[in-house]
């Protein structure tokens, strides 16, 4: 049994790519509840834990949503992004924009004509309730995504890039079949199979094409909104996660690579475990464009670094050499104690 999307060729051609970091936010929460947990993310999970161990979260209103009875969450937790994304403020702003009837009306469908007491005031009052949802979702940003972005956001990218050159050379054909083995599109209907369907399902595309977007810390299924008043948005499993969480979270790099090339370029190396560009790089390490050139040009002419052009930018990552003498450097993750959410109310908004 199936999941299918009506996908024709005006469809396709308005058909786009996008990043989202309130994605990234809501896949983080599922993989700290235990849903659809990727081994790949322990390491993270460690950090996240000790993270909230002595401060934890307040999300009286997004834990029901994401959490509660049934599959799935309402479609405007995550909305599609109305352009290339990966600006956490934009997607608060479409997330703000979502019309009171939506909200009501998604909120029917996922839990009846009562939604639970916790979510009373949200059915009640929309506006004012999502605006304490963003205060909630930018709180689980800010402590959870925003410390690890610039490498996520590379992540996203250099999937982004891949896709565009199997979209290229292939066709649309090629493009879905590569997204996933559950995907697949032929006589203008994207098909998503395998065995979570027991019957067949049609979506009710939004208004356009689709919205592509790879997702780095999520499931290893492809998620499609069934119903939308935005795009529909295809959130798929993106390429090069294995080596996200492979050095130490929050500390940076000591021993073998810090004695033989210094400070700057060891950091540079630690950047470098997920393909990022000049100008990610920068922004991530805080120092200039300019500074991060001069170093990257000593690494690549040594070969611990090599560069692969994508549209505009150059993306660079580790060669094997580079990898490995990073890796003698590195310390390992010490597991530390569980921690989950807590409940006090959250005061401050999000909402422009």
């Amino acid at each position: 049994m199936a999941l299918t999307v009506e996908l024709g060729v005006d469809e396709l051609a308005d058909t786009r790519f996008a990043v989202s970091a309130l994605s990234e936010t809501v896949a983080a929460l599922q993989q700290l509840a235990g849903h659809d947990r990727q081994a790949v993310h322990e390491r993270w999970l460690r950090w996240a834990r000790a993270e909230l161990a002595g401060r934890p979260l307040a999300l009286p209103l997004t834990w029901p949503l994401l959490f509660g009875a049934g599959p799935g969450w309402p479609e405007f937790l995550v909305p599609a992004p109305a352009g290339p994304g990966g600006g956490i403020d934009d997607d608060f702003a479409a997330l703000c924009r979502t019309p009171p009837e939506n909200v009501r009306a998604n909120l029917r469908r996922r839990f009846g004509e009562t939604p639970p007491a916790a979510l009373a005031g949200l059915a009640a009052r929309p506006e004012q309730g999502l605006a304490e949802l963003a205060a909630e979702l930018r709180a689980a940003h800010d402590r959870l995504i925003a410390p690890h972005w610039p490498r996520l956001h590379a992540v996203l990218e250099a999937d982004v890039a891949y896709r565009a050159r199997k979209l290229a050379r292939g066709g649309a054909a090629a493009l879905f079949a590569g997204l996933h083995p559950d995907l697949s599109w032929r006589d203008g209907r994207l098909r998503l199979g395998g065995d979570r369907w027991r019957e067949d399902y049609a979506v009710d595309r939004g208004p356009g094409g689709l919205v592509l977007m790879p997702v780095a810390l999520g499931s290893a299924y492809v998620l499609i909104k069934r119903r939308t008043s935005t795009q529909t948005t295809v959130r798929y499993p993106a390429r090069g996660v294995g080596a996200l969480w492979s050095v130490r979270l929050g500390a940076r790099p000591s021993g073998a690579a810090v004695r033989l090339l210094g400070r700057a370029r060891a950091d540079l190396l630690d950047a470098l475990r997920s393909p990022a560009s000049t100008t990610d790089l920068a922004r991530g390490l805080g120092v200039t464009p300019s500074a991060v050139g001069q170093h990257l040009r000593v690494l690549r002419e040594n070969g611990l670094v090599a560069g692969e052009r994508h549209g505009r930018s150059v993306l660079y990552r580790l060669t094997a050499l580079g990898a490995a003498l990073h890796e003698a450097g590195a310390d390992p993750l010490a597991p530390v104690a569980d921690a989950g959410p807590g409940e006090p109310p959250v005061e401050s908004t999000a909402c422009p």
